[in-house]
């Protein structure tokens, strides 16, 4: 933490009143409401298990482009445009509770199993849905787990191992058949009212279709074979200024590579007759820092998404710019809350400037509770990555000077609310990705099923 206090004097200022929260806490009397209310380390042990079942298909409609980022571990001959995964993911995870007194103690656990349905060397990869070996050939299965030990004083909770976390610069990702995991610790306060403090440091990722825990950070878009650093460190405030009104600010680092700051803002405005207005602002900048190991970095990116709800119907209009020679990069997969990411594409390349129209409905009015649909189109252009640094971790991505793309996602979701099968979940998409070539991304077409069922809670 001293080489984070260093880079960001505002980081070190606020693990410093955290870790004071801490030692303050420690010595309060042992009647604190949250500790004296609590059952106890067996009493509180919450447990749950999640079988999920997801089938993906992307066709690539690039043809030579396309088979150039298929399959890339077969001979070319071999590559195929065609990816098709299904799989079985068992969840299992086990939150117990806290021991009694000034501080106390406990531990969660996690267990995950998944298993290869029908994909083949020629099919699995690109999803990265199934697992791989270090080849990129298909495995049967995966099978891991990990543990992480907490401690808490008064509101605060610090936690130490394997973990999910959710922030805007630092969060797992859940979107395929098994979720992604994190290696280090986390320290969140709820000391004060509607004020959320969190501050983190992190070495180690498993991503969604890894076989084993104790891989280094996932970085999105850098090349693979670039140099990056190996921890990142973050510090951030939520603060519930109204009912409507949220605002948060996070600042972290990746070692030696980056620096990111984050602002976001949501505001709802209630209207007569079942109407609404909401704004969802989201705002990130990335510099260089340290051995700057991916290259130079000076990058803005923001979006802004403002829906307007009637009763049962939600549409929305989203903006996106980045400001960059450089995409907008991110540590772990799902660290990206800008409003026109989507299930393809996150429309975050060099000068990119995107808009986006979204349509969401529930059908509960019309006599179908637990099932919603929507649609959306995303269409982006201005793409200019001329500029991108020959010889940083970006040129790898090919972009060219005059990009544009665009985005189509259909989806239904329908959940059961009642009854012995409560809680059981169906989820169909479709999406379409359309681009020319300087854009640098494939056009795609995609279909996904999912199936998840619950257990405990």
């Amino acid at each position: 933490m001293k080489s984070l206090a260093r880079r960001y004097p505002a980081a070190g200022r606020f693990c410093s009143a955290a870790f004071a929260v801490l030692s303050t806490a420690a010595m309060a009397v042992e009647g604190d409401a949250q500790q004296a209310n609590a059952g106890g380390f067996v009493q509180d042990t919450r447990w749950r298990v999640l079988n999920r079942s997801v089938y993906e298909s992307r066709h690539y409609l690039d043809g030579d482009r396309s088979n150039g980022g298929r399959n890339a571990a077969l001979p070319r001959r071999q590559r195929s445009d065609y990816a098709q995964e299904w799989g079985y993911g068992l969840m299992g995870s086990v939150e117990s509770g806290f021991t009694r007194g000034p501080v106390g103690f406990g531990a969660d656990a996690h267990a995950y199993f998944a298993q290869n349905l029908d994909g083949d060397d020629f099919r699995v990869g690109k999803i990265r849905m199934l697992p791989v070996d270090r080849q990129g050939y298909a495995q049967d299965g995966i099978a891991r787990g990990g543990a992480a030990f907490k401690a808490r004083v008064s509101s605060t909770v610090l936690k130490v191992g394997e973990q999910r976390t959710k922030t805007p610069i630092f969060s797992s990702s859940d979107t395929r058949l098994l979720p992604e995991a994190m290696r280090g610790w986390l320290l969140t306060s709820n000391e004060f009212d509607r004020l959320t403090l969190q501050a983190g440091r992190f070495t180690g990722s498993t991503d969604r279709n890894a076989r084993g825990t104790g891989n280094p950070l996932v970085v999105n878009y850098l090349d693979p074979k670039s140099p990056r650093g190996d921890a990142f460190d973050f510090a951030g405030v939520t603060w519930k200024a109204a009912p409507s009104l949220s605002l948060t600010g996070y600042f972290g680092r990746l070692k030696d590579t980056w620096r990111t700051g984050y602002l976001g803002a949501t505001y709802a405005v209630q209207l007569e007759a079942k109407r609404a207005l909401g704004f969802d602002l989201q705002l990130y900048h990335s510099r260089d820092t340290g051995r700057a190991l991916a290259g130079p970095i000076d990058n803005t990116t923001a979006s802004l998404v403002t829906t307007y709800s009637h009763g049962p119907h939600r549409m929305g209009v989203g903006w996106q710019k980045v400001d960059g020679d450089t995409p907008f990069d991110y540590v772990t997969r799902g660290a990206i809350w800008l409003g026109n990411a989507a299930q393809l594409s996150d429309f975050n390349a060099p000068h990119e400037q995107s808009w986006q129209l979204r349509y969401e409905v529930d059908a509960a009015s019309w006599g179908a509770p637990g099932l919603a649909m929507g649609a959306a189109y995303i269409r982006g252009s201005g793409i200019d990555g001329s500029r991108v640094p020959a010889r940083g971790g970006y040129a790898w991505l090919g972009y060219g000077k005059d990009g544009r793309h665009r985005e189509r996602d259909l989806w239904l979701r329908y959940t059961v609310r009642a009854g012995s099968a409560k809680g059981l979940a169906l989820l169909l998409r479709y999406g379409e990705h359309r681009s020319n070539k300087a854009q640098a991304e494939l056009d795609t077409r995609q279909i996904r099923v999912a199936v998840e069922y619950p257990i405990g809670g």
